[in-house]
């Protein structure tokens, strides 16, 4: 490039869009606030100290004590990544649930361990069967059962407390994937005796992306201490990136210190509204997101209401409708984002993420609106205004949360 060229270059100016993929969500202005405070370094001890901030507010949005919890500088798929490799070993044997792209992420990690890994799979848009699980790992030495809480590529959420059971009665650590669920729907890392539990920054949290909030018990840093290899990943491994998490402060790598300043601020915000609010605003939002999809006469992916993932709705692509068109007149004409399908449902399915800052009523409505024009636009015969209609009359008929000091 000339310099020429180079000083003709302007202003970065992204344009404002409404995020309601997967991920990322989009992001309070508060947040935005904490990212423009002042660099400092990461061992200052200003910033040092703002650490255990970060830690404390992660504990209480996981819901747990354990001493190893910190956001890992990385993506959510690092947290994969990092909850593979420290319990497991070459040669150990795993079961992953494998129901979409991200669980069968898991089990890819594992394998090149290698370790053996017992893959029990369900079909996208299905929950794996606890039965399935437990006659896989039968008479095994089972080192841990990994599975994701929320299937983000087909919009499938799975009862933490079925596989906890099977675990346990195979000896096993329970290993789980929450990028998609952590502070948006119920999750109780203490009371649902998960041992290796991890998420990403940019869903429900409302974070910047960057980094994946782990937790790990103390059951699993026996087993990390009694390892026979070191850990195959330098960076993943959390003993070293915990003598700069823990007490110690001893450098291990550079952090992303601005993306953090924005996920103390997220998670100030999330602890603010109170978990069990929040989880309740989300799942309303996607009561009426689906009373506005289903009025305007679409079908939802997810056929068993009860294994539908509350931060990711999963919807069939009509037939004679292309997925891109409509995708792209979204963008080009409302500004708005969601996302297609992955893998075998690539062009089956479209993906609305509800998550965090982006999971309001006004967006519901706004989102609504654009959809029903744009698949008019598209040929797609509907009741002009349906799904807004549908979705506000869900509004008026759910169950109002109580008010806050309300008196007698």
């Amino acid at each position: 490039m000339s310099d020429h060229e180079t000083k003709m270059m302007g202003e970065l100016l992204p344009p404002q869009r409404l995020m309601l993929t997967p991920g990322p969500s989009c992001m309070d202005p508060r947040v935005y606030r904490a990212m423009a405070a002042p660099m400092v370094g990461h061992m200052d001890p200003w910033f040092t100290e703002m650490m255990d901030d970060v830690q404390e507010l992660l504990r209480k949005v996981f819901q747990t004590q354990n001493r190893i919890t910190f956001p890992i500088s990385a993506s959510g798929s690092g947290g994969i990544e990092a909850a593979v490799m420290n319990p497991l070993e070459a040669g150990d044997e795993c079961i992953v649930c494998v129901n979409g792209a991200f669980s069968e992420r898991m089990a890819i990690i594992a394998e090149r361990i290698p370790a053996k890994v017992i893959r029990v799979e369900a079909p996208y848009g299905r929950t794996v069967d606890p039965a399935d699980v437990l006659r896989a790992g039968k008479g095994r030495k089972i080192k841990f059962v990994g599975l994701a809480h929320g299937e983000t590529s087909s919009g499938v959420v799975q009862r933490i407390e079925d596989y906890r059971k099977v675990a346990d009665e195979l000896g096993a650590l329970l290993v789980v994937d929450t990028v998609a669920t952590l502070a948006g729907i119920p999750l109780d890392v203490a009371r649902q005796g998960i041992d290796i539990c991890f998420s990403g920054a940019q869903k429900a949290i409302s974070a910047p992306p960057g980094m994946a909030p782990i937790t790990v018990n103390a059951r699993v840093e026996e087993i990390m201490h009694a390892r026979k290899e070191p850990v195959r990943s330098w960076y993943f491994d959390l003993t070293p990136a915990m003598s700069y998490w823990g007490k110690e402060r001893l450098y291990h790598h550079t952090p992303p210190i601005t993306l953090i300043y924005g996920m103390r601020e997220a998670l100030r915000i999330v602890l603010e509204e109170g978990l069990e609010a929040r989880w309740e605003r989300h799942t309303q939002n996607q009561q009426a997101l689906i009373a506005g999809l289903e009025a305007m006469g679409l079908e939802l992916f997810v056929k068993n209401p009860a294994d539908r993932l509350v931060t990711v709705t999963a919807v069939n692509i009509p037939a004679g409708i292309e997925d891109g068109k409509v995708r792209k007149q979204l963008l080009d004409e409302f500004n708005i984002e969601i996302a297609g399908g992955l893998g075998p449902i690539k062009g089956k399915i479209w993906r609305i993420g509800l998550m965090g800052y982006s999971c309001q009523k006004p967006n519901i409505l706004i989102f609504l609106a654009a959809l029903g024009k744009t698949l008019l636009d598209q040929g797609f015969r509907l009741p002009s205004g349906a799904g807004v209609g549908a979705a506000i009359e869900n509004y008026r008929h759910a169950a109002q949360p109580a008010v806050v000091g309300a008196r007698e």
